[in-house]
């Protein structure tokens, strides 16, 4: 390739890596394709309110073609990958079209791991796109609706029973958020049922919750989800689960809606260029984050299997993923402009939150550790700053400065219809008049 032939560079994915990459390469000799399957980059971080009605999909959601659109370099395709041919260096995506390469990078992310019971899936979905968080915001707010009409008791019980699998920071957020949602959101609007009655439970096989954090930050969290009224259960593997509940082991949980955040995989694109990938389906990669072999081939985000300089492996989080998209995006543009490229990759860790509901959050930073109303002030603060676009920080901002204030969520629409297999029953004769509603 001449000096004064720009790169071709692919980006799958437009998570916070690709998007990252992208950006880094603003003002280098370069041609960006940027493929996504969705119009949209997503803050993952903040699904769970999505699904819990705190927050709408348009606060957490950016239209990829609105974030480049001055950037003249990127050109964005909203397109399914479908394979790579590493030999004639392209990129097939949807029928008959064919992207050329000089380098590519992979950001495709990762999905749900039921860990072989794939089966689970259409009763206990997970909670990776705004669809996933939709359908279970549907579940959750029918399941009080069919409360109401029922007249079986047994069966109340079980439409007012939610179940969080998975103890991580997305089943802790989850939980905590489904407690304020029932205790809170709801008062007064419904005659036959209280909706504060509802059940949470929270299952971790594990024996403790959170277990990427300090041990008595674990145990903080415990107590701020057991003082909200949530039951939690660790050291519990789930061995069944179908449209009405849980069991683990011989206890059954009767219940309408379960939640899956147990574990994850990475996207299958690893195997499509025979790469060397871990259990989870990441691909190992070198220091600078190519794949070996393969100088012109880069995976990054949850797509990568990444270990930090003391070889503790480099967490599936937004920073994360960010930092590693600025590093090749640095390491490409010094490569097309005919630079010394940076050095190997080093991640620099900002310290872990989560939140656990009102006024109560955990987080680490090094030696720092923060919790309560503190540590829910900072996990605001920090999460307000990564959203994309100044309207989006606004909007998300008077929302929780609103539901703060008055407890209440503008974003309970009940949408979408139940899939076959969904896991909230309806009650006889009442479903066509809720299709209606």
């Amino acid at each position: 390739m001449s000096a004064s032939t720009p790169l071709r560079v692919v980006i799958i994915g437009a998570g916070f890596g690709g998007l990252e990459a992208a950006r880094a390469l603003a003002r280098a000799p370069a041609e960006i394709t940027l493929i996504d399957r969705h119009n949209h980059h997503l803050f993952q971080p903040l699904l769970y309110q999505v699904a819990t009605a705190a927050l709408s999909p348009g606060d957490i959601a950016w239209p990829v073609r609105t974030i480049f659109r001055r950037q003249r370099n990127v050109r964005v395709m909203m397109a399914e990958v479908t394979g790579i041919d590493t030999a004639a260096r392209e990129v097939a995506a949807g029928p008959g079209l064919r992207i050329p390469y000089d380098a590519l990078v992979l950001a495709t992310g990762a999905t749900h791991s039921y860990f072989g019971r794939d089966d689970w899936a259409p009763v206990a979905p997970g909670l990776k796109t705004i669809e996933d968080a939709t359908d279970i915001r549907r579940r959750l707010l029918l399941a009080f609706e069919r409360a109401e009409l029922t007249e079986d008791e047994a069966e109340r019980r079980r439409l007012l029973t939610f179940t969080v699998i998975g103890g991580g920071p997305t089943g802790v957020e989850l939980a905590g958020a489904m407690a304020e949602l029932a205790r809170h959101a709801m008062p007064r609007e419904f005659r036959r049922i209280d909706p504060a009655m509802a059940r949470i439970v929270l299952i971790e096989a594990g024996p403790r919750l959170l277990p990427s954090f300090p041990e008595e930050l674990g145990a903080k969290a415990r107590q701020s989800l057991e003082r909200m009224g949530v039951q939690v259960l660790t050291g519990l593997r789930v061995t069944g689960c179908d449209a009405t509940g849980i069991d683990c082991g011989e206890e059954r949980i009767a219940a309408s809606t379960i939640v899956w955040a147990a574990g994850v995989v990475a996207s299958p694109v690893g195997a499509w260029i025979g790469a060397e990938r871990d259990r989870a389906g990441r691909i190992k990669v070198g220091p600078d984050l190519s794949v070996p072999g393969r100088a012109d081939i880069f995976a990054l985000g949850d797509t990568a299997a990444v270990t930090d300089g003391k070889g503790k492996p480099v967490p599936g989080n937004a920073p994360a993923a960010k930092q590693m998209g600025r590093h090749v995006g640095r390491l490409l543009a010094a490569r097309a402009a005919g630079q010394a490229e940076p050095p190997p990759f080093r991640y620099r860790h900002h310290g872990d939150l989560a939140t656990i509901g009102r006024r109560s959050a955990v987080v680490e930073l090094g030696r720092i550790r923060l919790t309560g109303l503190v540590g829910w002030w900072f996990w605001g603060l920090a999460h307000v700053w990564y959203l994309i676009g100044f309207r989006s920080r606004i909007v998300v901002s008077f929302e929780w400065l609103w539901s703060y204030l008055t407890f209440q969520r503008g974003a309970r629409l009940i949408t979408g219809r139940e899939p076959k297999g969904g896991n909230a029953t309806p009650v006889p004769g009442q479903a066509r008049a809720l299709e209606r509603a």
